[in-house]
């Protein structure tokens, strides 16, 4: 039986993971946690042979904690969970060494042969996340120089108006430039946003 940990930050949702989980035939739950900080505590008394890991939680990124998790626990095969199937956010996961990427909306069966083909140590991604990543690869994402400067300029930390005045455009022009910028990297904010550049090297 292949040892699965559960990191997500809604009970509901572990609780649901760890029913599917423990009726199979190939893997059991041996832990869950809520949280970065709760996942921290249970793997340092115990490591899980694959750990299912959510990207948002209350109290850090999922991603940088897998970066965090393979570098101090090599042997345990992450498998990212989670609702986010941006090209941009799987694009990280995977250089932040996740071993695989499901997203929440996917078959049970999906989410099981996930477990079980990263704890062979292969890798493992979704229908989805495959398509996702194939589309990219025949159609690459262009930008334009005025998008990339506004990316820029963003990075740099200037406001809505300020934005407006360097560029020399309307306040609802920048609106609809930073529209189609969100659109592209799969941002929901700033933040994100500027993480998804940074991870493509667009700022």
């Amino acid at each position: 039986m292949i040892e699965v940990a559960i990191v997500d930050d809604h009970k509901v949702i572990a609780d649901g993971l760890e029913r599917l989980i423990n009726e199979s035939e190939t893997a059991r739950v041996m832990g869950k946690a809520y949280s970065v900080a709760g996942c921290r505590e249970l793997l340092k008394d115990r490591q899980p042979e694959v750990l299912l890991l959510d990207i948002s939680m209350p109290d850090g990124s999922g991603i940088d904690l897998c970066l965090k998790i393979k570098a101090r626990y090599p042997q345990v095969k992450v498998l990212m969970l989670t609702s986010y199937g941006e090209l941009a956010t799987i694009t990280r996961a995977l250089e932040a060494g996740a071993n695989g990427y499901v997203l929440k909306n996917s078959e049970p069966d999906e989410l099981l042969e996930g477990i079980c083909t990263v704890a062979s140590g292969k890798r493992f991604l979704c229908e989805e996340a495959t398509m996702t990543l194939q589309k990219n690869e025949n159609n690459p994402i262009e930008f334009t120089r005025r998008e990339i400067e506004l990316l820029q300029l963003i990075a740099e930390g200037y406001t809505l108006p300020q934005l407006a005045d360097k560029m020399y455009l309307g306040i609802n022009t920048i609106r609809s430039y930073r529209q189609k910028l969100n659109i592209k990297l799969g941002a929901h904010n700033t933040v994100q946003l500027l993480k998804n550049a940074k991870a493509l090297k667009l700022v």
